[in-house]
């Protein structure tokens, strides 16, 4: 890794972004994931392609492989989980791996992890001017991938002033974040104001998505849809279809970024495919329930 590289990548405009979903739990069972979920509304809501989701175990060779693989194929890299003060949490040793990095403790997260994180209800004696192995395993937090000839405002993060868990950005692509979905979900919001300006999109208006519930078989409506699709394609919309197992109505969906075009296909879909609007699949699932009982 060079720092002209990692430099470039931390300022390009962001066309394509990935998320890498790191934990045994998950893979386990354990933990529902939906940090995941979140990221590609996130993306979804500025207008940045999310192009991969990957989960993977708390394996340092499977991290190593992955950063690596998504900091060179995709503009904007989240990681999530990995980031705690146990033995298992290896995320940010492994991408130190993957670069060539050495963990250093990032002074400035100290000073914030100190006068910001409260003790455990478990730990009513700790200090920190005691060292300790309760101390040594909270610094595990805050010993982070760093390039010393880089800037280091560049590398780390503080998304919000009352938060002193940092977003480390390493190769200047991969932003390493804790997959608590709590601190996941407003680190993400918070950086909201440092991805904007690189967009492809700097208005940020991001992707448009408009539904129509149609009565009819996928298999009915295949035909109009293909022809549509290629149709639109040329304006940047997608169209999608969607059947609802076990219900009446399926789902037709409209994507692209130009919401006037958007909003003129709606009367000729919902001609087509015998449907209507709808603001969340579902909606009138309950009407339909309504009207079969009076």
């Amino acid at each position: 890794m060079t720092s002209s590289t990692a430099d470039e990548r931390n300022s390009r405009t962001i066309h394509t972004a990935a998320c890498l979903i790191i934990g045994d739990e998950v893979l386990g069972g354990k933990t529902v994931d939906t940090n995941s979920a979140y990221m590609a509304k996130f993306c979804f809501g500025l207008g940045m392609p999310l192009k991969r989701i990957e989960v993977i175990a708390d394996d340092e060779d499977e991290i190593i492989e992955a950063v690596r693989r998504m900091s060179n194929n995709y503009d904007f890299v989240v990681t999530s989980g990995g980031i705690g003060p146990t033995h298992d949490d290896i995320t940010y040793q492994s991408i130190a791996k993957a670069f060539g990095l050495k963990l250093k403790v990032h002074q400035e997260a100290y000073e914030r992890m100190k006068k910001l994180s409260k003790p455990h209800p478990s730990q009513p004696n700790f200090s920190w001017d005691e060292d300790t192995p309760a101390r040594t395993a909270k610094m595990r937090m805050i010993e982070l991938p760093l390039d010393e000839t880089r800037d280091l405002k560049k590398q780390v993060i503080f998304p919000h002033e009352d938060l002193w868990v940092p977003v480390a950005c390493i190769n200047g692509n991969v932003h390493v974040l804790p997959g608590v979905p709590r601190l996941f979900e407003r680190l993400l919001d918070g950086m909201k104001p440092i991805l904007t300006p690189r967009l492809s999109d700097p208005e940020g208006k991001g992707i448009h998505r408009i539904l129509i519930s149609t009565p009819q078989a996928e298999s009915e409506v295949a035909p109009y849809l293909a022809e549509l699709a290629a149709r639109v394609e040329p304006k940047g919309v997608k169209v999608g279809s969607y059947p609802r197992w076990g219900k009446e109505r399926n789902t037709v969906t409209l994507v692209g970024r130009d919401q006037d075009f958007l909003e003129s296909l709606v009367a000729e879909v919902e001609k087509n495919v015998d449907g209507r609007r709808v603001t969340v699949e579902g909606e009138d699932d309950v009407e339909e329930t309504k009207t079969a009982g009076q």
